[in-house]
């Protein structure tokens, strides 16, 4: 049986459903992934195109409140932000919950002069994000 993960973060626009998507699609064999947010606040255009360039289509997510997932037991929760770290509720169940923040990307794009020119940071923060997914697998069985 596949263990649950949710990755939390404010928006759920763009850090968690990049976790979200390679979760899905590189340890799909051991966990079944989800996204939420605290307050979320749409897909971002951007990361989807930054998911799509490793060959994973999340364009079909949706930004989920981490309210409307309360009825899930999930075996893990990461929070992806540092705000949905603090603002993190109270799951049902034995979740574990862990902390592993990823800047923003947007926040880092701020300033970019072209859509180019953004997609580097969230390229930037797309590959942390799978490498720190390839690594669940390991994590889990020494967290749980």
């Amino acid at each position: 049986m596949k263990q649950t993960v949710l990755f939390l973060c404010t928006g759920n626009s763009c850090r968690s459903q990049m976790a979200e998507g390679f979760s899905n699609s590189l340890i799909a064999d051991r966990f079944r992934a989800y996204s939420a947010g605290t307050d979320p606040q749409g897909l971002n255009p951007l990361a989807v195109r930054a998911m799509s360039e490793k060959g994973i289509d999340i364009s079909a997510n949706e930004s989920t409140h981490v309210q409307d997932l309360l009825h899930i037991e999930f075996d893990y929760v990461i929070t992806v932000c540092d705000n949905a770290a603090e603002n993190c509720p109270i799951f049902p169940g034995e979740a574990v919950v862990l902390h592993h923040g990823f800047e923003d990307p947007p926040k880092l794009a701020k300033g970019a002069q072209s859509e180019d020119d953004a997609m580097v940071h969230y390229r930037k923060v797309r590959d942390e994000i799978e490498a720190f997914v390839k690594t669940l697998p390991e994590t889990f069985t020494t967290e749980h």
